[in-house]
């Protein structure tokens, strides 16, 4: 269990896939650090994982909120001393701030959606490459790893169930921010992913879980899940994409979905 021993990796979030990758980065040896605008949730994690003898810290701050967000990284950042990876959990739906159909998406909805999902990861990691630049190379001639938070809903639609226009184009925007950074990172020796999941299990989807249809529709097109995937499950893709079992790999994503993209059924 010692697949991340003597990294230091931040996770934005702390619940949800957040949690359930903390908890697995800290049981294989990484000192963990969190982000996320909780206090409680935060704390409760880090009590967790260091009853479970792990080693986990956090700091608040609203990611939307950017000189905030830039000063909780800068400062995680020193207490580790060397990040070596960020994983980009933090974002979400943008139904209550007026997500939708695309006639029905008001510009406010679509910027709020968009800087909730694709700017806060803008503003997460540019202080961390920035750190990750000026740090010496590991073992293996590498200075770090990034994962970001796609969806399989930016390549996947479903109209009839997630008519969520802003949320999709932002996953999609995502998977485009991944791709052109990971070029130009990788002869740096930094490297940067992105997971796909679909329908998980997570504070996000419990609007989603309670509704019958959905609920019918993940049984169908998720079965090798057989309905809502599990957190740990995409934890443990981002576990290997983190580590340097991963070090030949970038600009690539791993979508998760129980069968959810090779399955042509509705």
């Amino acid at each position: 269990m010692d697949r991340l021993a003597d990294r230091s990796i931040i996770v934005t979030g702390a619940t949800g896939i957040a949690a359930a990758s903390a908890r697995r980065f800290a049981a294989e040896g990484a000192r963990v650090m969190l982000i996320s605008r909780t206090e409680s949730s935060c704390q409760a994690l880090v009590d967790e994982i260091g009853a479970a003898g792990g080693l986990a810290h956090f700091v608040t701050a609203d990611l939307t909120d950017a000189p905030a967000a830039q000063e909780a990284v800068i400062n995680a950042i020193a207490m580790l001393e060397r990040v070596d990876g960020l994983f980009n959990v933090a974002g979400g739906s943008g139904r209550r701030m007026g997500d939708g159909p695309l006639h029905e998406l008001t510009p406010e909805g679509f910027e709020a959606t968009m800087h909730l999902n694709t700017t806060t990861h803008v503003t997460v990691t540019a202080p961390v490459l920035r750190a990750m630049l000026q740090q010496r190379p590991d073992a293996d001639g590498q200075r770090g790893a990034i994962l970001n938070m796609g969806s399989v809903l930016a390549t996947r639609p479903v109209p009839e169930l997630f008519a969520t226009h802003a949320y999709a184009t932002s996953k999609g925007a995502i998977a485009a921010l991944t791709t052109t950074s990971a070029a130009y990172y990788a002869s740096r020796g930094i490297r940067i992913n992105m997971v796909a999941p679909a329908l998980t299990i997570s504070r996000m989807s419990e609007r989603a879980q309670a509704d019958e249809a959905t609920q019918a529709f993940s049984k169908r097109k998720q079965p090798l899940s057989n309905g809502f995937i599990p957190a740990e499950d995409v934890a443990a893709a981002a576990l290997y994409l983190l580590s340097p079992e991963a070090r030949a790999v970038t600009g690539q994503t791993v979508t998760i979905d129980g069968g959810w993209s090779v399955l042509d059924i509705g």
